[in-house]
């Protein structure tokens, strides 16, 4: 059978990270990413065709800018019809989030057959992108019990464990990062506090993003490439980071002891507490610790040195057998035609 044109369609951070988990999935095949110019989504563009188009969510709203999310829905829309009526792919596969909703309707209009992967943060209840685009797919997926809402019809494929290697070598480091949409200054100042009070390693060193709080006395980025990213997780032994599920996951994947300080909604630091959920369901299974304020960082830092840090990833090998699956469905239609 002749190969098919895939899209991969994921916002920045965890979504991104998981399509690039799913990439044995697509061998063998044309396959081209929609996403948003963040630090990953420009190394991805090194590799395979990419295509970015602007930042959208509905949270925007909530936060109150729904302006600001109205302009970027319009832009968004434009640019996700020109890349959808460029390249007319067999197949698109998206693990989210509100950004690429325009692509997957366009995609539908233009007969391609759509794959949502709902993303691993949703612990409680589907994702707001899975109950919008959800009703255009032609195949869903869950990654909680508690994203596929009670729906029988939907396959659940729950992608954490544990990793059973010795811990790299670390680095007297602790490094903060508050990943690649949002600065975060509360994380920031946080760390600079225990700092200040002799609480974290003499080296640290903090990702801040664009824009974000640069505090006397720290070793301060705005951005870092990915390659440097993990560079820098190889060697640290603690790691403080917002609770995005990339960053969470490549911590934990480098055997790093790992403090999630969620972004929260009551703060006006994201545009729900999906944060606070994922960081809940990995801290359930001894994976990280959390800390939602300063006294619980200051603890979580203290315990550092009388615990072992768990090393842990996702193992994504039945969810690409399942798409694969789909593949050679789709394919086995398109050659009866």
């Amino acid at each position: 059978m002749s190969s098919l044109k895939i899209c991969l369609a994921a916002s920045g951070g965890g979504h991104i990270r998981q399509l690039l988990d799913l990439l044995p999935a697509f061998s063998g095949h044309q396959c081209f990413f929609m996403t948003e110019s963040t630090a990953l989504g420009q190394s991805i563009n090194s590799e395979f065709p990419t295509y970015f188009v602007d930042h959208v969510a509905l949270g925007q709203a909530r936060l109150g800018n729904p302006f600001k999310m109205i302009a970027a829905a319009v832009r968004n829309a434009v640019q996700s019809a020109r890349i959808i009526r460029h390249e007319r792919p067999d197949i698109i596969v998206s693990t989210g989030a509100g950004s690429m909703a325009f692509g997957m309707l366009w995609g539908r209009l233009s007969g391609a057959r759509l794959v949502l992967v709902d993303s691993f943060a949703r612990v409680r209840a589907p994702s707001a992108f899975a109950r919008l685009v959800g009703p255009l797919a032609h195949y869903r997926v869950a990654q909680s019990q508690g994203a596929a809402g009670g729906r029988t019809d939907i396959p659940i494929f729950d992608p954490f464990r544990l990793v059973d290697s010795p811990r790299p070598e670390k680095q007297d480091l602790l490094f903060a990062t508050v990943g690649a949409t949002l600065p975060f200054d509360r994380l920031v100042t946080m760390v600079a506090s225990a700092k200040c009070r002799g609480l974290t390693p003499e080296r640290v060193l903090v990702q801040v993003g664009e824009g974000g709080a640069m505090p006397e006395g720290l070793d301060a980025v705005e951005a870092m490439t990915f390659d440097s990213i993990r560079q820098t997780l190889q060697d640290a032994d603690v790691v403080v980071c917002h609770a995005g599920t990339g960053s969470l996951i490549t911590a934990l994947q480098a055997g790093c002891h790992v403090i999630a300080v969620p972004r929260l909604f009551e703060l006006r630091e994201h545009y729900d507490d999906h944060q606070l959920e994922i960081a809940g369901a990995l801290a359930d299974r001894g994976f990280v610790q959390v800390a939602r304020d300063q006294a619980e960082l200051d603890a979580a830092l203290r315990s550092v040195k009388t615990r072992s840090a768990a090393m842990a990833t996702t193992d994504p090998q039945a969810l690409i057998s399942f798409i694969r699956d789909i593949i050679a469905e789709v394919q086995a239609a398109r050659a009866a035609q």
